[in-house]
């Protein structure tokens, strides 16, 4: 199966947003991708949190999701749409992950279980200002391929992935909006480590760059193999990050090493 991670540089302009996602939903359908998959808050990176407030749609409904519907429809590719804002209440949203099959229905969808908070003097978040938690792992079958969800601050919590592992996963996504700072210091580290871990493929897209609001996220989108061995990056800027997911190479990791049927808790 190719896999395809689209790595943005996300505006507070949810059309302008948009019509950059469209672009490069077609251009690896066309590379030949079958599963495609958008960075977290791929829709809208605004000036303040509570941008996400204005902007965000209720379950099912909305032009984001309805975009992401018809990309998915039109090029006949599994999407997962990256991250939008649902709506819980007046002052708060969810983080959603929404996955689309290629006739456009919705297939799964996942809500960010862990928010992110960081302070180290120069740059300061926390999610949970605006941000509601989810509530419980999500997985869907895609072609017969187990495709675990997860959300950028997730990666740090191995406790997630292993919960997704039963049964196991084939494949885990990863879209993510890492900042710069910790980016560096940790992004590849632990994509590797949960595709060795869980002996299964990572799809790790991530915005990565200069935006408008101030930010700078690292970018290095990813698809790692289950031995942790990087098959493709994009360092920084908009563009399409391509691999093939081979069940064969799944197969003989998981023979060669059993650690799998190993565990013991």
């Amino acid at each position: 199966m190719k896999l395809a991670a689209l790595q943005m540089v996300s505006t507070p302009d949810v059309a302008e947003n948009l019509a950059s996602a469209v672009r490069l939903v077609a251009e690896a359908a066309a590379a030949g991708a079958e599963l495609v998959a958008l960075p977290e808050y791929f829709c809208l990176l605004g000036r303040r949190d509570t941008d996400k407030l204005a902007a965000a749609e209720q379950p099912g409904h909305g032009p984001i999701q309805q975009t992401l519907a018809g990309l998915a429809r039109r090029h006949r590719v599994w999407l997962v749409g990256g991250t939008l804002p649902i709506v819980v209440d007046a002052a708060r949203v969810l983080n959603r992950s929404c996955v689309y099959a290629p006739d456009g229905s919705e297939a799964a969808h996942y809500d960010k279980l862990h928010l992110f908070a960081f302070d180290n003097g120069q740059e300061s978040y926390d999610e949970g200002r605006t941000l509601a938690a989810g509530d419980a792992p999500a997985a869907f079958d895609c072609d017969g391929w187990r495709v675990g969800l997860s959300i950028c601050y997730d990666l740090r919590f191995p406790e997630l992935y292993r919960a997704l592992m039963r049964p196991p996963c084939d494949l885990l996504v990863v879209p993510a909006a890492f900042t710069y700072t910790t980016g560096q210091a940790h992004w590849e580290l632990l994509l590797r480590a949960r595709a060795v871990e869980n002996q299964c493929y990572v799809l790790a897209p991530a915005q990565g760059g200069q935006h408008a609001n101030g930010r700078r996220t690292w970018g290095h989108s990813l698809i790692v193999d289950p031995w942790g061995e990087v098959l493709a990056c994009r360092d920084e800027g908009a563009g399409v990050v391509l691999a093939n997911a081979s069940r064969a190479r799944l197969t003989e990791v998981r023979r060669q090493l059993p650690a799998l049927a190993h565990r013991r808790l």
